[in-house]
């Protein structure tokens, strides 16, 4: 049976090729179209190494020239050795545009927009055509074209694929900007509107230690299409705690969507606070680091952030500055616009 594998590039451009029953991931990628980075083709020389994040391989050869035993065992790969078991995601360390790779756009119209906070709306859009594959990581971004503008502009998926043609984007919403404009004073069902996708170097890793998720404001969308794939996979026991932060309690959103998840995951627990919030407010008041919890923390983990480039400096420094178990660090800054 054919396997899929993500090849992500430095740059956060991503491209999605099938890989057949017994085919090299480097040929694969090659009928595709993607000019992987090779020079030998015999395990020797390391130039088509990768990092695999995700999945299965066998590798028929690898020089100890070419790749270490620790290097092996921490996940690098060579695409001319390796045959894939299972669908998976590999990162490599060039830009997309030395391999021939440019990202697709797609064509899609508006299907509704819901205000699910004062400061937030969820859109919706629909592919025009649904034999146009539109394959993404959860936690990575498409950047849309705002309808009857020449503006682009990034967002999160806050699902973790295409259904049924439909993709959502949680988006903050300013008082002056061109998309929050749009979503405000505009919107129309059936407007036409252009993604450019998938972007990003932001996206869920092979879960196989507990996760810490940091969102601020619409940072949670990328979480969102995290969790949901987590929830459909149903094969993740590691515990996830998820710490969300904003400005204002009137900020909050999609609560209730992150409440399901407590119920369908295994160990997943979520927490709020707010930085700037009104007498009326009867939760956690501060910032994000506020609510990371130090028992939790002890053990082996990954984190991943999302959101205002203050809010992660500031994670980053907390967790620099305390002892903690070892762990890898994923992020994403994004500003408003």
């Amino acid at each position: 049976m054919p396997n899929t594998a993500a090849i992500v590039f430095r740059d956060g451009i991503t491209r999605f090729v099938t890989v057949a029953d017994n085919e090299l991931l480097m040929d694969a990628a090659r009928r595709h179209g993607v000019n992987l980075p090779v020079d030998c083709r015999e395990g020797v020389c390391g130039t088509c190494r990768c990092l695999r994040e995700a999945g299965e391989v066998d590798l028929e050869y690898v020089d100890e020239e070419a790749l270490t035993e620790e290097e092996l065992e921490a996940g690098h790969v060579l695409a001319c050795q390796a045959r894939l078991q299972t669908p998976g995601s590999f990162y490599f360390d060039v830009d997309s545009s030395l391999c021939s790779v440019a990202t697709e756009v797609f064509t899609a119209t508006v299907g509704d927009v819901q205000r699910v906070s004062d400061a937030a709306a969820i859109l919706e859009v629909t592919l025009d055509d649904p034999a146009q594959v539109m394959q993404y990581l959860p936690g990575q971004y498409a950047r849309l074209r705002v309808p009857g503008t020449d503006a682009w502009r990034a967002y999160s998926f806050a699902t973790a694929s295409v259904k049924e043609g439909r993709l959502r984007f949680l988006i903050r919403l300013l008082p002056s900007g061109v998309m929050s404009d749009y979503l405000r004073e505009r919107w129309a069902p059936g407007d036409a509107i252009a993604l450019e996708a998938p972007l990003g170097a932001f996206y869920l890793r092979e879960v196989a230690r507990p996760l810490l998720m940091v969102a601020g404001g619409t940072g949670l969308s990328a979480f969102l299409g995290m969790l949901e794939r987590l929830e459909e996979a149903g094969e993740c026991e590691q515990p996830i705690r998820l710490c969300y932060g904003v400005t204002r309690e009137a900020d909050l959103s999609e609560l209730e969507r992150l409440e399901r998840f407590t119920e369908t995951l295994p160990d997943f627990a979520f927490e709020t606070i707010v930085m700037d919030a009104s007498d009326d407010w009867t939760g956690k008041r501060g910032v994000v680091c506020d609510l990371f919890d130090p028992d939790f923390l002890a053990q082996p983990f990954d984190a991943y952030l999302c959101g205002p480039p203050p809010m992660i400096e500031a994670s980053k420094q907390w967790l620099e500055a305390r002892e903690v178990g070892e762990h890898r660090v994923f992020f994403e800054k994004f500003v408003s616009s």
